[in-house]
């Protein structure tokens, strides 16, 4: 399977109150030494890739205002994940680092740079999750203008990713290396191709002003459940992530993507899909719930309804307690909404339910037991719907993921499903996810050698 770890530099990512547990270390995020250290010990235990999410903005929706998510250090502050992706890559030898990046308020040109860059000094081993921004606040702060309509960002991410990949593909290829001391060319200014890229959304005219580095395109995440998002990430995405509550609604979510995979041509092979869930193991079933239970007494109802105002743009704190959840168009993140309506259709959720699942995990199943006990659902939920993997969240950090490691990484590898820690060589993160170094020949931003 494919094992990735979701992380924010923040106090506070999806598991809310927690903060005030008396085994967290809420400043942890801020601290390069902690870092360096968690990602050797998942390199240790098997994962394939740290993968951090990452807004630029507050969430500012639920109330009309910021403060409940601010006072809750719920993803407030934030750092900047890809300022420490280098440090990380000089700790590791084979663990990926994905990164979230949003096209909506980047310039392509300097994140394509960026990313390269990244792309050389890890080896190969960054992968970019894209996404388009769903937060108003981030793009008047970032942009100066408010969000575009829901389709429309993908139109204008569809470009954005056009030129990126004739960046990474074939503007500066590594064949234009030549070192040629005899003849003074250091490089083969005729290998070196300009984008010339002029379309609805960006002008590009000039040539990218990094040589390609292993991967050449990082490897590539992107999470949308909506019609016009799945279509994008089935042109786009490597590897799709998806959220549901349960098994059910996550078995039929992926049988979406793959029926519509075979409407636009994709071929199921050329893609992995994986889930997030939130992990609370410990040595025995009994300790596992004992450590849930010690959560639960700590929740922040409050702070989960202020993330899912900032996803979906629904503020629901003039809505009762046992108000039901319905389907209404929005313009934000509607997978998210989705989650709890059309994805689940066998159960009606009010707001006191929201707030109480989301509260440790957000919108992510949540596994508690023994390695044993979490290995089996695990290997369970990859039986019962199709996923390739996950993504696995914590309650605490540091905390739940060293347990991860302690209890169930080594069930996982007695059962074949992970990596022995002596086969792990060294290699790209797409190598090591897919089989490859480059895109696939047939993938929509293979571009031809220049």
């Amino acid at each position: 399977m494919i094992l990735l770890a979701l992380d924010m530099m923040t106090p506070t990512h999806q598991s809310f109150g927690l903060w005030r547990h008396p085994e967290a270390d809420v400043e942890q995020y801020r601290d390069l030494d902690f870092w360096a250290a968690h990602a050797r010990m998942l390199e240790e235990a098997g994962f394939d890739a740290l993968f951090f999410a990452d807004v630029a903005g507050v969430y500012d929706v639920y109330g009309g205002d910021g403060r409940t998510a601010i006072a809750a250090g719920m993803q407030y502050p934030t750092l900047d994940p890809l300022l420490v992706v280098s440090a990380l890559a000089r700790e590791t030898t084979t663990l990926g680092i994905a990164v979230t990046a949003s096209v909506s308020y980047e310039s392509p040109y300097l994140l394509a740079r960026k990313f390269a860059t990244l792309d050389h000094l890890t080896r190969g081993r960054i992968g970019w999750n894209i996404v388009n921004s769903y937060q108003r606040s981030a793009m008047r702060n970032v942009a100066g203008t408010d969000l575009l309509p829901h389709d429309e960002r993908y139109d204008r991410a569809d470009e954005f990713m056009d030129v990126v990949y004739d960046l990474w593909e074939s503007s500066a290829p590594e064949e234009a290396l030549l070192r040629d001391a005899a003849s003074n060319a250091y490089l083969d200014a005729d290998r070196i191709r300009p984008v010339d890229h002029e379309g609805r959304y960006f002008r590009v005219p000039g040539p990218a002003t990094t040589l390609a580095g292993p991967q050449r395109t990082p490897f590539l995440f992107q999470a949308g459940s909506s019609p016009r998002g799945v279509d994008f990430a089935l042109r786009h995405a490597e590897a799709i992530f998806v959220s549901g509550t349960s098994r059910e609604n996550v078995a039929r979510l992926v049988r979406s993507i793959e029926a519509r995979a075979a409407e636009l041509g994709r071929d199921r092979a050329s893609f992995r899909i994986v889930c997030s869930i939130t992990v609370i193991a410990a040595a025995t079933d009994a300790e596992a719930r004992e450590r849930h239970a010690s959560y639960l007494e700590l929740i922040d109802r409050e702070a989960a309804l202020a993330l899912f105002a900032g996803w979906t743009g629904i503020d629901l704190s003039a809505y009762a307690p046992d108000d039901a959840l319905e389907e209404v168009h929005i313009e934000g993140n509607r997978s998210a909404l989705q989650s709890f309506t059309s994805m689940d259709p066998t159960r009606t959720w009010t707001v006191a339910d929201l707030a109480e699942f989301m509260a440790i995990g957000a919108r992510g199943a949540v596994l508690v037991g023994s390695g044993e006990t979490v290995a089996r659902e695990m290997q369970d939920w990859l039986a019962e719907t199709g996923l390739d993997g996950f993504i696995v969240d914590y309650g605490i950090r540091d905390v739940d993921l060293r347990a991860f490691a302690r209890h169930v990484s080594p069930v996982l590898r007695e059962r074949g499903l992970i990596r022995p820690a002596e086969a792990a060589e060294p290699t790209t993160l797409r190598r090591r996810l897919v089989g490859a170094d480059h895109l696939r020949p047939d993938h929509a931003g293979r571009r031809p050698a220049s």
